[in-house]
C-alpha cells in the first residue's frame, strides 16, 4: 500500500510542512527510515535523527521548533505518539483484513453468525454459539456449546473458548489463550486422596478486553469469573475460579490470581505477581514485579512491593537492609569474640 504524506496528513487531522505528495509504503524508526518510509518523533532525545534519518516523512508535534534545515516531509500533529499509534492501529486492521469461511471448518447448524464473519480453516463452533458482526477467528479455534462472542471481536489461532463462556465487544484473545477451562477445584478426603468439584460456572470477558498468548482464564465453581472492560493481560498469566477483575486494569506476565480474589479498577500488576485467594486488592493499587499479595489491599492508590507485599517505600527500605545483612553479621561476629577476649582476660 502506498499513500500520499498529504493523505496521511488528512487522516490524522494535520498539515503538511514540505513536499505533500511524497510518497511512503511502509512504516519505520526514524533512526532505521530510508526512502519510502514514514517515521515519528516524539521524544527530544531522538531529535538528532530528525535531521539525519533518510525517511521519506516524518510525523512530529505541532510546537516542534527546527533547529537545522530537514530533508523529509513533515506531517505536523498535535501529539506524535498518539497519531502515530492510531496510524498503526489502522495498518495493522488493512493488514489483517479477512473475510469468509475457509474449508475445512465446522459451524453447528444452531449457530448464529453476523455479517462479515471470517472463520479460519480447521476451526469448531458449537451448539447454540451466538457470534456478533465483524468477527475475525483464526485457524484452529475451538468455539465451546452455549460461547456468545460480541462485534468486532479477534480471536487468534489456537484459542480454546469453553462452554457457556461470554466475550463481548472489541476484544482480543491471542494464539494459545484458553477461556473456560475448569477452576483448580478438588477436595480432599479422609484416605488422602482428592474429589474433583465440578466447575459449573461460566466466564464473562466484558468489551474492550485484551488477553496476551498462552493466558488461561478459569470458570468458576459456581456464578462467574469476571473480566471487566478494559482490561489488559500480558501473556502467561493464570487468572483462577471465581475472580473478578475490575475495568482498566492492567497485568503484565506470568502474574498469578487465586481463586475468589476480587482486583480492584485501574489496578496494576507487575510481572510475576503472586496473588493469594479470597482477598481484595483496592483500587489503584500498583504492585512491584515478583510481589506476594498475601493479605487485602484496602488503601486506594498506594503503591506496594516484596513478598509479602508492604508498602513500597517500605520494601525499598528493607531492601537496603538486607543488603547491609553481610556486613553487619560479620561486626556481630567481631564483636562476640572481643567481647570474649575480654571476658577471659579478666577471669
Amino acid at each position: 500500500m502506498q499513500f500520499t504524506a498529504n493523505q496521511i496528513a488528512t487522516l490524522l487531522n494535520g498539515y503538511v510542512e514540505g513536499d505533500p505528495d511524497v510518497l511512503v509504503n511502509q512504516l519505520a524508526k526514524i533512526e532505521e527510515g530510508e526512502q519510502g518510509a514514514l517515521a515519528f518523533l516524539s521524544n527530544p532525545k531522538y531529535e538528532h535523527f530528525l535531521y539525519e534519518t533518510k525517511a521519506s516523512a516524518v510525523i512530529v508535534n505541532q510546537d516542534l521548533q527546527l533547529t537545522k534545515p530537514v530533508n523529509v516531509s513533515l506531517i505536523r500533529v498535535k501529539d506524535a505518539y498518539s497519531a502515530f499509534s492510531e496510524l498503526l492501529r489502522i495498518y495493522d486492521q488493512l493488514r489483517n483484513e479477512r473475510s469468509g469461511i475457509e474449508e475445512p471448518s465446522f459451524i453447528h447448524e444452531s449457530a448464529s453468525v453476523g455479517q462479515d464473519l471470517y472463520v479460519g480453516a480447521f476451526s469448531y463452533i458449537g451448539r447454540d454459539v451466538v457470534i456478533g458482526n465483524q468477527v475475525k477467528i483464526y485457524p484452529q479455534v475451538y468455539i465451546g456449546d452455549g460461547v456468545t462472542i460480541g462485534n468486532k471481536t479477534v480471536i487468534y489461532p489456537g484459542v480454546r473458548i469453553y462452554r457457556d463462556s461470554k466475550i463481548g465487544d472489541n476484544v482480543i484473545l491471542h494464539s494459545g489463550v484458553i477461556v473456560g477451562s475448569d477452576g483448580f477445584g478438588f477436595a480432599p478426603q479422609k484416605d488422602g486422596t482428592y474429589n474433583k468439584v465440578p466447575q459449573i460456572g461460566n466466564v464473562i470477558i466484558e468489551d474492550d478486553v485484551e488477553v496476551g498468548a498462552n493466558t488461561v482464564i478459569d470458570r468458576a465453581t459456581l456464578g462467574s469469573t469476571t473480566i471487566r472492560k478494559g482490561v489488559k493481560l500480558d501473556n502467561l498469566i493464570q487468572i483462577a475460579h471465581n475472580v473478578e477483575i475490575g475495568a482498566n486494569t492492567v497485568a503484565a506476565a506470568q502474574t498469578g490470581i487465586s481463586g475468589s480474589t476480587k482486583i480492584g479498577e485501574n489496578v496494576i500488576l507487575g510481572g510475576q505477581v503472586g496473588v493469594v485467594g479470597h482477598i481484595q486488592v483496592a483500587t489503584g493499587s500498583q504492585i512491584q514485579a515478583q510481589s506476594g499479595v498475601n493479605r487485602s489491599i484496602d488503601q486506594k492508590n498506594k503503591k506496594w512491593g516484596g513478598t509479602p507485599a508492604m508498602p513500597y517505600n517500605s520494601n525499598l527500605r528493607s531492601q537496603v537492609i538486607y543488603s547491609k545483612l553481610p556486613a553487619l553479621e560479620r561486626r556481630v561476629a567481631e564483636l562476640e569474640a572481643r567481647l570474649k577476649e575480654l571476658y577471659n582476660e579478666n577471669r
